[in-house]
């Protein structure tokens, strides 16, 4: 959702404005400037030119840490991709001197859609046929990604690559642990767990990191029609699965219980979505892979949630932050690693 920019995050257009029209071809007239409300990491605006809708995204202000907010990796990784996955939307140029805005940015063009939010947008009548035909879609957009053959098209530098899954286990214990409050739990039996069940067959692919239906773009002539994939900051070289057992971590049922449908950011829950086993289901038929147990890319996937909620927790506990929506996210980290250890204990 566009408001007016929120104060303190104006952007200065007496630096912006010279440096568009140095470095984009044709702009017409001043912009009217809005900002996108949603997310919690990079701040995005809307710059509507007479002749051109733009999108500039850019990094917010304040200590960042190592490798995060990498703008210009964001920018270089889709306009690279773009050819090979056309979900992608156009790159139109990438600022790295910080001295322009106080940071990197870079502006893209706009998809005119629709991007689900809690809830499917209001303007289109739903059936469960449409939302099913929707659900398909954005699991095959997933799918689409997965089998891009990144060696061959000359990809190989969008991410490390080999040992990925090492890394990230080692990566999200480490961050859970260093992000630890006094009233959640110590998470150390899922982290032996997961470093004990890492799969001995690494499979490496482009993977998104943050596969959600709020980062997707929906065509507004026919709404169950993704158009475009937003939000590449986490993009890498990794493994597929894990990909898929992150995003899993958010597809929320509508059958779930009250606390974990508390937590839902996107329409998972329509009437016509599949269920997460239907989905596995889905992705190992349309992918051709094999998955006998997905219990580790499960636990992995609810396991780093829970690192993502517990390092906003800890941001709001130390008063990095005072936005009083994070002040119950310790509970979040409790009920994540109660399932991760429910998950486990299925066997399969």
């Amino acid at each position: 959702m566009e408001k007016d920019q929120r104060p303190g995050e104006e952007l200065d257009m007496d630096r912006l404005l010279p440096w568009i029209n140095e470095h984009v071809q044709g702009m017409e007239g001043d912009p009217k400037v809005t900002q996108f409300s949603g997310g919690a990491s990079n701040w995005t605006y809307r710059l509507q030119f007479e002749n051109q809708d733009l999108i500039l995204r850019r990094a917010p202000l304040g200590k960042k840490a190592a490798g995060a907010h990498n703008m210009p990796r964001e920018y270089h990784l889709q306009k690279k991709l773009k050819p090979h996955y056309s979900y992608v939307p156009e790159m139109i140029a990438v600022c790295e001197n910080e001295e322009v805005l106080g940071s990197t940015f870079y502006l893209m063009e706009r998809l005119e859609g629709m991007i689900p939010r809690k809830n499917l947008p209001r303007e289109v009548d739903w059936s469960p046929d449409i939302v099913k035909k929707l659900c398909l879609s954005f699991w095959d957009k997933m799918i689409e990604l997965h089998q891009v053959d990144y060696q061959k098209n000359g990809l190989d530098d969008l991410g490390k690559g080999e040992g990925y899954v090492e890394r990230q286990v080692t990566g999200w214990n480490k961050r859970y642990s260093d992000a630890k409050t006094w009233n959640v739990p110590s998470g150390k039996k899922v982290m032996r767990w997961l470093e004990q069940n890492m799969p001995t067959e690494e499979r490496l692919c482009i993977i998104h990191n943050d596969f959600r239906l709020d980062n997707v773009v929906l065509d507004p002539n026919d709404p169950a029609n993704i158009i475009g994939v937003l939000d590449w900051e986490l993009a890498a070289i990794g493994d597929p699965l894990m990909d898929l057992g992150s995003s899993l971590a958010y597809w929320v049922h509508d059958d779930d219980n009250f606390f974990i449908k508390s937590m839902r950011r996107q329409p998972s829950n329509a009437q016509g979505m599949m269920k997460r086993k239907e989905v596995i289901d889905y992705y190992a038929e349309k992918s051709g892979l094999h998955i006998d147990d997905f219990r580790f890319y499960r636990v992995y996937g609810l396991f780093r949630l829970a690192g993502i909620a517990q390092q906003i927790y800890y941001r709001y506990s130390m008063g990095f932050t005072k936005n009083k929506a994070f002040k119950n996210f310790w509970m979040i980290s409790i009920y994540l690693i109660k399932t991760c250890e429910n998950v486990i204990k299925k066997k399969r």
